[in-house]
């Protein structure tokens, strides 16, 4: 007979057992962790509205994006359409990077605070929903431990090509769907095909209003995975086959349901345009970016980055030499798993694919023929970026390091030995006992910190900004423009930069209708050539020379009468002067053209309505 006051070994094992947080909390702690994070990279621009990130022009592109989603859902308008930029002629919104699935759930936020802190909030529901989605498929499709999930979250959410993609490109970074597409394909069983099929195809349609280069992405990555696969495990492949395809045939068919009109306006529709403006093969990466840290990095540099990336926003594939080292241990200790051969086929692959038509080395072009090549004239392909391939290697290395840790967990807990009563033991082995135990499981844990460490990243850069003038914010403006005319920013050209009209117009809400603007368009009525913006008229390509060399030319007669005409197409009621670099130059070139300007509201404006009629 026992005692009252005599404990269980279960009982003595239950009381040293660290108390468990009830219910969902730990997984509310690691989503906090990834929101703080995300957070914490914005924090130059909360409450700054005289700073953007610092490819600026693409930062003012996705904010006049998101404040026109609002806009039409206010007003119950085309969302694949807007007059309101590149007067008189519009801009097809669904052939660029419209991201409607970020802004029509914003609207509230865009409405009630402005453009600047929906991007910013957009900025980190991408990085903290990406993160977030591949934790949640770590730990219920690969059945991982939580802390492994957590980490390898935090590599898929918060690489440095992520980061890189989220300051200014919001169509890559808002990649919290791919995980989704990927569970509802890959699905380990084969009933409720059709059900899948379905929520696989409204999941696809989705994702094309959030980033339709990205589904190229995850078709391509996809197909290869398949294959990789088939060939490591051919039975599970040909018992899945059937359901997959069941699965991908109901979805195409959904998601082509949904996106035949958009894709048709896109295509076919008004101010649709053939090609890019620019070629994706100038946008290579280096064999060496992949073993240097990214700038945006707590051991990163602007020098060596600038020689091995096309710009700071693509520098996709600076993983470091640590966790490429990593990752190969992983694959050859992990390598009888189909799953993580199927994994680096596709790393590597991409990884390839992302170093052009011809290799380069230390910015040196070696000559060596890129597999790149074989797919720069497949359509579609021939519209990716090779820089941007490395962003599928982002999941393949944190899966594969989320599977390594978990790994060494369950080594870890198989190599304790077992207390009477089937308990296990309240102290794991001593070192140098068995080699799953605690010693193997600190040295891992030390060599994935040591490899993550220095991808540790920081704030995302900013640059300083002019602030919207009083006269264009506080709506000054409306005194002066009738119905139907436009505000015409100084200098009111189309390029990413130099033209103030995106701006103020995302600012204000799209409160006025206004010429010019950076997006991708026809070269002509007549001709779907793709350029960016509208085709330049005389007196915008004179400013910009003004404003980008602070040089006044000899204005005449000749050009004060293209100045009406070029006025006259853009229907212009004001032109608008703010601030600018060359402020003073631009000024004295528009005196020259129009006369003389009035100062309201911290803006020099010329009221043109007597001189267009």
């Amino acid at each position: 007979m026992v005692s009252g006051t005599t404990t269980s070994d279960e009982d003595v094992e239950t009381r040293r057992r660290p108390p468990r947080l009830p219910g969902r909390a730990p997984a509310a702690l690691v989503v906090g962790g990834y929101l703080a994070l995300a957070a914490w990279l914005t924090s130059g621009q909360w409450g700054r509205p005289d700073r953007l990130f610092h490819q600026a022009g693409d930062q003012i592109l996705f904010e006049w994006m998101l404040a026109r989603a609002a806009r039409a859902v206010v007003d119950a308008d085309d969302p694949l359409w807007s007059d309101a930029l590149n007067a008189p002629d519009g801009v097809n919104l669904m052939a660029n990077t419209s991201v409607l699935g970020l802004g029509v759930p914003l609207t509230p936020v865009t409405l009630l605070f402005g453009s600047q802190v929906s991007f910013l909030v957009a900025v980190v529901a991408c990085l903290a929903g990406t993160a977030t989605a591949w934790y949640v498929l770590l730990r219920r499709r690969l059945a991982v431990s939580r802390a492994a999930a957590a980490v390898g979250g935090l590599v898929c959410g918060f690489a440095p090509g992520m980061v890189a993609q989220a300051g200014a490109h919001l169509h890559m970074a808002a990649q919290f769907l791919v995980p989704v597409i990927l569970g509802l394909v890959l699905r380990p069983d084969t009933d409720r095909v059709r059900r899948h099929g379905v929520l696989l195809g409204l999941v696809v349609a989705y994702q094309a209003f959030l980033g339709e280069e990205l589904l190229v992405f995850v078709a391509l990555a996809g197909a290869v995975f398949v294959a990789a696969y088939a060939l490591a495990d051919p039975a599970t492949a040909r018992r899945l086959a059937p359901a997959t395809a069941g699965r991908l045939a109901v979805g195409a068919v959904v998601a082509g349901v949904l996106l035949a009109y958009p894709l048709w306006f896109q295509f076919l529709g008004p101010g649709h345009y053939r090609g890019m403006p620019f070629h994706t093969h100038a946008y290579p990466l280096d064999v060496v970016s992949f073993v240097v840290p990214a700038r945006q990095t707590i051991l990163g540099d602007d020098h060596l980055p600038g020689l091995l990336a096309p710009n700071p926003t693509e520098e996709n594939s600076f993983f470091g030499p640590g966790l490429l080292v990593l990752a190969v241990v992983v694959v050859a200790w992990l390598w009888h798993r189909p799953l993580v051969r199927a994994l680096a086929a596709v790393g590597v692959l991409f990884a390839l694919l992302s170093l052009g038509s011809s290799v380069r080395v230390r910015g040196t072009d070696t000559g060596l023929p890129g597999p790149y090549r074989l797919l720069a004239d497949l359509p579609l392909l021939d519209l990716a970026v090779p820089a941007r391939f490395p962003l599928v290697c982002v999941p393949v290395l944190g899966v594969l390091v989320a599977l390594s840790l978990d790994r060494v967990r369950a080594a870890a807990s198989a190599a304790q030995p077992v207390a009477p009563g089937g308990a296990r033991a309240a102290h794991p082995v001593a070192p140098g006992g068995d080699p799953g135990g605690v010693p193997v499981r600190l040295l891992w844990a030390g060599a994935v910190a040591a490899a993550l460490l220095p991808l540790i990243p920081t704030p995302i850069r900013t640059v300083p900004a002019w602030r919207v003038p009083a006269f264009v914010a506080d709506g000054g403006w409306r005194a002066h423009v009738p119905p139907g005319r436009t505000v015409v920013p100084v200098p009111p050209v189309t390029n990413a930069g130099r033209s103030p009209a995106m701006l103020w117009s995302a600012r204000t809400g799209l409160a006025f209708d206004a010429p010019g603007g950076y997006f991708i368009g026809p070269s002509a009525p007549d001709d779907p050539t793709a350029r960016w913006g509208a085709p330049d008229r005389p007196t915008s390509l004179l400013l910009r020379r003004v404003a980008d060399t602070g040089q006044v030319p000899p204005i005449t007669d000749v050009e004060r009468r293209q100045a009406v005409q070029d006025l006259r197409h853009w229907r212009a009621a004001v032109v608008v002067l703010g601030g600018l670099h060359h402020g003073d130059p631009v000024r004295r070139a528009v005196e020259e053209l129009l006369g003389p300007a009035r100062e309201i509201d911290g803006a020099l404006v010329w009221d043109v309505r007597p001189l267009v009629g």
